[in-house]
């Protein structure tokens, strides 16, 4: 997976771009008079089989037919980007939070034990995979946890490739969940407590759970497990009761459009349910307001959150350089 730290002598890329199973969807994100707004966004559909994302397999499975969707999404923009993030389904990079006791002082150091412990887990030889990481929680030991990315590196060409067909170099590759997190950690207002994101996408669930601006947990359920939506959501609750010390959440996040009518309702439902808190939807207007020219709906809101976040990412970490 793309580090970001070749992005952060640069200006910010032009957009953001998603490739789903189900669409191709980009965003242009500008800032006036201090506000950042949605300038453009484009989204065209793909015929199911066509993006089949797996961490051990293929993905692209009909090239030209993701090509061209990019190609028409991109003529719709209203600009013609060169520089792009780009974000990829969830079920294609694996999400892990490791805890170190020590911290190697040199960042060679410490990329060659993340990439150790790390190896364990990975279902494909970690000589063959992209491996990116972030720090997160500090113990008070001293300690210190580390989100980890995990993808096949073939894979991640796969999807790079499809940019590069078009004109396009997509220097930054993140997943979709982690760039909706980026929605609430980029964002000015400071976040307290412990909050929880529910994800939900046709083919995928993905939860995460931060306490403040950290990430302590985070589970993906690919479409078919065994698992149910709220079975997922009660084995969720129980390990943040029993083993994050969790005494309820602040705020509970929904997002996503998920696989059929009614799927989102009925997963509002659920949490409402089990945690006894209001789920409020995801809405990054909040972060990037739409010009008047974009009508916003509930499937724009769902196209539009990973975009946003993931666009929210590369703005703060160009300032933090």
């Amino acid at each position: 997976m793309s580090l970001l730290a070749s992005w952060l002598a640069s200006p910010p890329p032009d957009a953001a771009i998603e490739i789903a199973p189900e669409r191709v969807s980009a965003a242009v994100i500008a800032s006036r008079s201090g506000q950042l707004v949605v300038s453009g966004h484009a989204s065209e559909p793909l015929t199911h089989g066509v993006v089949v994302p797996s961490l051990t397999s293929a993905n692209v499975v009909d090239r030209t037919a993701v090509a061209d969707a990019l190609r028409r999404v991109i003529e719709r923009l209203g600009t013609r980007p060169r520089r792009v993030a780009l974000v990829i389904p969830d079920t294609a990079v694996k999400v892990s939070l490791v805890r170190f006791d020590q911290v190697p002082p040199r960042r060679d150091d410490l990329d060659q034990l993340v990439r150790w412990q790390v190896r364990k887990s990975a279902p494909f030889p970690i000589e063959e995979a992209s491996v990116s990481y972030t720090a997160s929680a500090r113990g008070a030991d001293g300690s210190r946890e580390f989100v980890v990315a995990v993808a096949r590196e073939d894979v991640i060409r796969e999807y790079e490739g499809i940019c590069q067909s078009a004109g396009i170099y997509a220097g930054l590759v993140d997943a979709a969940t982690l760039s909706l997190l980026n929605l609430f950690l980029a964002s000015p207002k400071e976040l307290t407590g412990d909050w929880l994101l529910v994800h939900v996408r046709p083919e995928y669930t993905s939860i995460a759970i931060a306490r403040d601006t950290d990430l302590i947990f985070y589970r993906n359920r690919a479409e078919g497990d065994e698992a149910t939506l709220p079975d997922l959501v009660h084995q969720t609750a129980m390990y943040y009761e029993d083993r994050l010390a969790g005494k309820g959440f602040a705020r509970v996040l929904l997002a996503g459009s998920g696989g059929s009518a009614g799927a989102m309702e009925a997963a509002r439902h659920s949490l409402q349910e089990r945690l006894g808190v209001g789920v409020e939807a995801v809405d990054p207007t909040r972060a990037a307001a739409l010009t008047d020219r974009i009508t916003a709906s509930p499937d724009l809101m769902d196209a539009l959150g990973p975009l946003v976040g993931m666009a929210l990412r590369t703005r703060r970490e160009t300032v933090k350089a």
